[in-house]
């Protein structure tokens, strides 16, 4: 077994080995991997960028390599910080021809590393939670790339906290984790809430995007200089109608040959949005 500093580095060169099936495991798509990630309270990041992202923090607990990354610069410059800050952190190094067996990213530096959910997704809601200040709302979008996106829009536009209702793609699912470019670690995040769930623990009014509302986004000045809760619906359906009765429904002023936006693109617009209106 070698060493990068004094950390021992283990090395791995079965198909066969149980980390490399639990990963794949970890990385199924739909309710398997979401089954698997919660069992083991644990998700896969994969990229230069996300180990860039997490690089110190405790809850990036596996760091698994290949000797062509270990000699990549970022790759390895990012491992050895990492290390540095957190020496319990365990390191593997991937025989190169085992590579394909786990990575999802194809011509990609060689990295790949587990990381623990935080509490808001592995312990049960209590009664006594109460979420003040702006919410973002995810219902139904099934798009991974989707979610992502309105995840790392929510980060940049300064909103801390996203629930997710059920039936939308997992957080924590490798696909989400990509698109939303760390933004993760900026977030409050929790998922598989029921609308019953949502208007019993948050404080902000609902806004309810929608093709046809009655309320236009920019008529909007008064009520987003408050908190809000921005409510985003499914691709195909938009918002349901259980939870368009519970708010006010806010449309996009669109040219009129065109039918909608893309789900993830009428969330940066409302929240950029809501950030110009508090600028001012």
């Amino acid at each position: 077994m070698t060493q990068i500093g004094a950390i021992p580095v283990e090395k791995i060169s079965s198909k066969d080995n149980p980390l490399l099936k639990q990963i794949r495991l970890l990385q199924a798509v739909g309710s398997k991997g979401q089954k698997h990630r919660l069992a083991n309270a644990q998700a896969v990041i994969e990229g230069v960028h996300l180990l860039q992202t997490w690089v110190g923090d405790t809850n990036l607990n596996t760091l698994l390599t290949s000797s062509a990354g270990l000699t990549n610069t970022e790759v390895g410059e990012a491992i050895k910080r990492h290390l540095v800050l957190c020496p319990q952190t365990r390191l593997v190094e991937l025989d190169e021809a085992l590579w394909p067996s786990i990575s999802e990213l194809a011509n990609a530096p060689h990295f790949l590393g587990l990381i623990q959910l935080p509490d808001s997704i592995m312990k049960p809601i209590t009664q006594e939670l109460m979420i003040n200040g702006d919410v973002v709302v995810l219902e139904g979008i099934q798009d991974a790339g989707n979610v992502g996106s309105i995840l790392r829009t929510a980060a940049a536009t300064g909103i801390k906290t996203v629930i997710a209702l059920s039936g939308c793609a997992h957080l924590w699912s490798s696909k989400v984790l990509r698109a939303a470019m760390g933004a993760h670690q900026q977030l409050t995040l929790y998922e598989d809430w029921t609308p019953l769930e949502l208007m019993t623990h948050i404080n902000a009014p609902l806004l309810i995007t929608a093709a046809q509302g009655k309320t236009d986004l920019y008529a909007l000045q008064a009520q987003l200089k408050n908190a809000v809760a921005w409510v985003f619906g499914n691709e195909g359906n938009g918002v349901s109608a259980a939870l368009r009765c519970q708010g006010q429904v806010v449309s996009i002023p669109l040219n009129h040959r065109v039918e909608s936006l893309n789900v993830a693109t009428a969330a940066a617009v409302c929240l950029f949005e809501t950030v110009r209106v508090r600028s001012g």
